[in-house]
């Protein structure tokens, strides 16, 4: 279990992270989101030790990282895949991580197998692609078979098999009971990977819970409905106070009524319905709408009809 409470980081006059409070637990993946510049590598740093708090506490499973006699038996930790000698072999880089804490060789070449490692093992790091690199950090942090799994977008430069071994290992780890916190900007994947979600912008703690309630809390649900007679139906939920917008001709998306009020409307006028559909928004959808005021960058919009670029709320994911 990490658990993080009223910590803060300042750097200067800038304060990264400020006040957060969250638990992650044991049993389920834990999805980290949040624009650039919202804090989420500072705080995985201050939880594994590498940055110190301004003020606030983060300890894994009861205790502060440096606490733990054999920290990597209790926690394994992806933050920079780059941070290795890039003279030594991948096999040579888990030996020696392995020697600090009494690990066997047999395990070095189990996470090798595990990873997909063993074709490059005794090749130097420094020639490794960025894939390459993340598979060797993620057996790293598997090295100590640890409790607590904590990857920094560790699907960054991956290939679609890489993409998918990584979430199978999560959710694989997570239901042995581990805790498994990871970060990533690929929205599609972590919708399919993450079972909680803790959102942060500007050091803050935006949204903790699970995905269904962060998509459900921030874009509501909307019923999408066909018909031949699409304009009577638009008048007569419009009176009864429904949101309603037309996307096509004949199909309208409506939001305030239920899709079972929607279709008792319908059938009470007389009106054909070939369509009738309840949908949520997306995980991107949710992310954008709860950071749209948080962002410390942003980028330019393409506008189609004249190619030139605008100012735009929604910034650029990482």
């Amino acid at each position: 279990m990490i658990e993080v409470q009223g910590l803060t980081k300042r750097y200067g006059p800038k304060t990264a992270v400020d006040g957060m409070s969250f638990t992650v637990h044991p049993g389920r993946v834990t999805g980290f989101l949040g624009p650039n510049g919202a804090g989420k590598s500072t705080t995985m740093r201050m939880i594994v030790g590498l940055d110190h708090p301004s003020a606030g506490t983060a300890t894994v499973n009861g205790r502060r990282y440096a606490e733990h006699h054999a920290p990597l038996h209790e926690v394994g930790a992806l933050l920079d895949a780059k941070a290795v000698h890039t003279g030594r072999s991948a096999r040579n880089h888990l030996r020696a991580m392995a020697a600090t804490h009494g690990i066997g060789r047999s395990r070095v070449d189990e996470v090798i197998d595990m990873t997909g490692l063993a074709p490059v093992a005794d090749k130097r790091v420094g020639g490794f692609s960025l894939g390459m690199g993340q598979r060797l950090g993620i057996a790293a942090a598997l090295l100590g078979d640890p409790q607590v799994l904590i990857l920094d977008e560790p699907v960054n430069g991956l290939d679609p098999e890489g993409v998918l071994w990584v979430r199978t290992l999560a959710r694989h780890l997570a239901s042995q009971g581990r805790t498994v916190f990871l970060s990533s900007h690929l929205m599609s994947e972590m919708a399919l990977t993450a079972d909680h979600l803790i959102v942060v912008g500007r050091g803050k703690v935006l949204a903790d819970a699970p995905v269904a309630d962060v998509v459900a809390g921030a874009t509501g649900k909307v019923v999408r409905v066909r018909s031949p007679r699409a304009t009577e139906l638009e008048d007569l939920l419009r009176r009864a106070g429904a949101g309603v917008v037309t996307t096509e001709p004949g199909l309208l998306e409506v939001t305030g009524r239920s899709r079972s009020q929607v279709g008792d409307a319908a059938a009470d006028a007389g009106l054909p319905l070939h369509e009738l559909t309840e949908v949520g928004g997306s995980l991107e959808d949710a992310y954008l709408q709860l950071t749209a005021e948080e962002l410390e960058y942003q980028s330019s919009a393409l506008d189609q009809t004249t190619g030139a670029f605008a100012p735009t709320t929604e910034g650029a994911l990482r």
